[in-house]
């Protein structure tokens, strides 16, 4: 693997932070005017004391803080990631045994203080934006994708944090936040793997009081805990009838001493990150919030969070496929050349770079979709705000609907594209990259889960559409998005021509009758709608550069609007004539 600092080393991902990424938005929406700042001056808790008290501060804070989690990833986990690989995990009656590097790595990060970017202050977290806990994620899955499932799932304290009652809040995230406890999230079952609302592990209260679940998980990424840390597993089961649907269904806190982990799946990568099958048999555990919500609000809400999560795991995946077949491009020699200037190579390192950029782009617009509605939404909870006045502020709404529509579209686009990216990286090794010897290998194996748990694309394509639909009516807001966004910038005749497309794309999609032809047909519409945005994205992103870094992601743009127009006329033919098919 390429070492070195992995928030330095990487020129677009400095671009966006330096530059594009709009940080008085950010900060205006998630510090609260400097809240933790003004309450530690009152009360000196140690917790906040490193919390900012200005832009210029938080800023600051965001940024050392990234540098330090690129220094110990690129320094310390990267270099051993394959040897971790190599070793993978060992399951003995009920325990997982972890390699010796990957918890000497874990102890590296909580050691330097860098483990709970998710957490708030107050808990003793880091507390940032979602846009810099995305940044994070990356950089830590550039490193290792397994390691990137962990230290995720140490953060779903945040879930707690969000719908626990105070007491739990109090009893769990703090260990959490220092790494004493991880975390686990349990809602696929053997016979249940997105059908959610058919789940079949029971819970009841015995006759103390005590909920009691009893049933068996699938999947369970962390259920068995960390070396010798336990999870605490948020587990969904139903407290309803057996056929209850949805509002049958409740969500928990079980503790993996509770329960027992029966086996660990062999996989085809990830071979450092448990996935396991865990049998509850009278299981004591812990309601989490209102009973029969655990599907409908909870557990959506913690999947959409993962979901964001998994499309910046694919983004350092990508990424570290990219950056290897780039040096060994830059390094490999054929016909007295280097390959990276012969033109079919040329070509491909071309395209994946432009696809990183974008692939960049839709995640952090998605991750800012998600800071300027929910930390407003959390402030204004605070305040003492009830939740319809809360569900009826405009920026809430606005910015809402375009996070339930960018979260599954970044979902899908970023970890497709980082398995493109991976196979082209594979190519340019040739055989070597086939060989256990290049780490491309062992990347192209760990990515292909991303676009798969989470939700595979398909769903997130299912959750796109009627956003899609709804967005582009006159008055939609994925419309009014569109139109703002580019009246900021000189939009480019390409761009105009992208968006025209799109707008046919549209139009003609929803003049299909026939739901069945309709349905066929959401992945052409959803793919036309990444393209224009992510095109749109790269312009907007041009425009808050200076030359030469201007002019060059221009001509990035360019090329990708190219692909564009290609690939949104072939779509639109094919709405179109399947659509006189169907009429």
């Amino acid at each position: 693997m390429i070492t070195g600092n992995y928030f330095t080393n990487n020129e677009d991902l400095q671009d966006q932070f330096q530059t594009i990424i709009d940080w008085k938005e950010i900060v205006e929406a998630y510090e609260n005017n400097f809240a933790d700042a003004e309450e530690y001056k009152k009360s000196g808790n140690d917790k906040l004391a490193f919390a900012p008290s200005s832009i210029e501060e938080a800023i600051e804070y965001y940024k050392s803080t990234l540098f330090s989690v690129g220094d110990v990833i690129g320094k310390q986990l990267a270099p051993r990631s394959a040897e971790m690989d190599k070793i993978g995990l060992k399951y003995d009656n009920g325990k997982v045994i972890f390699p010796k590097p990957m918890e000497e790595a874990m102890k590296a990060v909580i050691d330097a203080g860098l483990l709970p970017y998710s957490i708030a202050r107050k808990y003793g977290g880091l507390g940032m934006p979602v846009i810099v806990q995305a940044l994070a994620m990356e950089i830590v899955s550039r490193g290792d994708g397994a390691f990137g499932n962990a230290v995720g799932c140490f953060n779903l304290a945040e879930t707690i944090e969000k719908y626990g009652s105070q007491e739990q809040i109090d009893k769990y995230v703090p260990l959490m936040a220092e790494g004493k406890f991880c975390g686990a999230m349990a809602l696929t079952e053997p016979d249940y793997g997105s059908d959610l609302p058919n789940l079949q592990t029971k819970a009841v209260k015995d006759a103390n009081g005590q909920w009691r679940l009893t049933g068996t998980k699938r999947f369970i990424t962390h259920a068995c805990g960390f070396g010798d840390k336990q999870s605490i597993i948020l587990t969904l089961a139903r407290t309803g009838t057996p056929t209850g649907g949805a509002r049958g269904l409740s969500f928990f806190i079980v503790k993996t001493e509770d329960i027992f982990v029966s086996s660990i799946e062999k996989k085809m990568g990830l071979h450092c990150s448990p996935t396991c099958e865990v049998v509850y048999d009278n299981s004591p555990a812990e309601l989490i919030g209102v009973e029969g919500y655990g599907l409908v609000k909870y557990s959506m809400g913690m999947m959409n969070t993962a979901r964001l999560s998994i499309a910046a795991q694919a983004m350092g995946m990508g990424t570290a496929a990219y950056m290897e077949a780039k040096k060994y491009a830059s390094e490999r020699k054929q016909f007295g050349k280097l390959i990276q200037d012969i033109p079919a190579v040329k070509k491909m390192l071309a395209s994946m770079e432009r696809e990183i950029a974008a692939m960049r782009c839709i995640l952090l617009e998605a991750s800012r979709s998600v800071d300027l509605y929910l930390w407003r939404e959390d402030h204004l909870k605070h305040k003492g705000m009830d939740d319809k006045e809360i569900r009826r502020d405009e920026q809430i709404r606005f910015w809402e609907k375009l996070a339930s529509l960018f979260t599954p579209l970044s979902k899908y686009y970023i970890t497709e594209t980082g398995n493109s990216i991976a196979y082209n990286a594979i190519q340019i090794h040739g055989g070597s990259g086939y060989t256990e010897d290049y780490d491309v290998s062992r990347i192209f194996r760990d990515v292909r889960i991303t676009n798969i748990y989470e939700g595979t694309t398909q769903l997130q394509v299912v959750a796109c559409i009627g956003s899609v639909v709804a967005g582009m009516t006159p008055t939609g807001y994925l419309r009014a998005y569109l139109d703002k966004e580019l009246s900021v910038f000189a939009a480019t005749e390409r761009l105009l021509r992208v968006r025209k497309i799109f707008e046919q794309i549209v139009t003609a999609f929803t003049e299909i009758k026939d739901s069945s032809i309709r349905d066929s047909l959401a992945f052409e519409v959803v793919e036309s709608t990444a393209r224009i945005i992510n095109g749109m994205l790269l312009e907007r992103s041009a425009a808050r550069l200076s030359d030469p870094k201007k002019s060059v992601r221009l001509a990035l743009a360019a090329e990708y609007h190219i692909d564009s127009i290609a690939s949104l006329e072939s779509n639109l033919i094919k709405i179109q004539e399947r659509g006189k098919v169907a009429a």
